[in-house]
């Protein structure tokens, strides 16, 4: 398996998620109501808000600081500013979880 390996699935909770340092980046990743996961750079692009504690909905999560909002797959911001960078995250059968950076 390739990734860096952050932790196990048992570590971020249904519907929410948590910061991790991979290769000395601040990355967010999200465990989603079906289990899946997504990942992103954990600063908010606008004014470094800690997305890792933002709100889930519908694949987007919201900024805590000033509420932006950016697409879970593909960070793009909601009203058209600076996207956050998306990574990939998955989970192995052990639930081992592992994090490819994006660019």
């Amino acid at each position: 398996m390739s990734g860096h390996v952050i932790g196990v699935l048992a570590d971020i909770p249904i519907g929410e998620g948590r910061a991790f340092v991979v290769d000395g980046r601040q990355i967010a990743v999200y465990r989603m109501r079906d289990n899946s996961l997504r990942a992103l750079d954990a600063a908010c692009p606008h004014r470094g808000g800690p997305l890792a504690d933002g709100l889930l909905d519908a694949g987007i999560v919201v900024c805590p600081l000033h509420g932006r909002g950016y697409d879970l797959g593909t960070g793009a911001e909601s009203d058209g500013g600076p996207p956050a960078c998306p990574h990939t995250a998955t989970a192995d059968a052990d639930g081992t979880v592992r994090v490819v950076l994006g660019p």
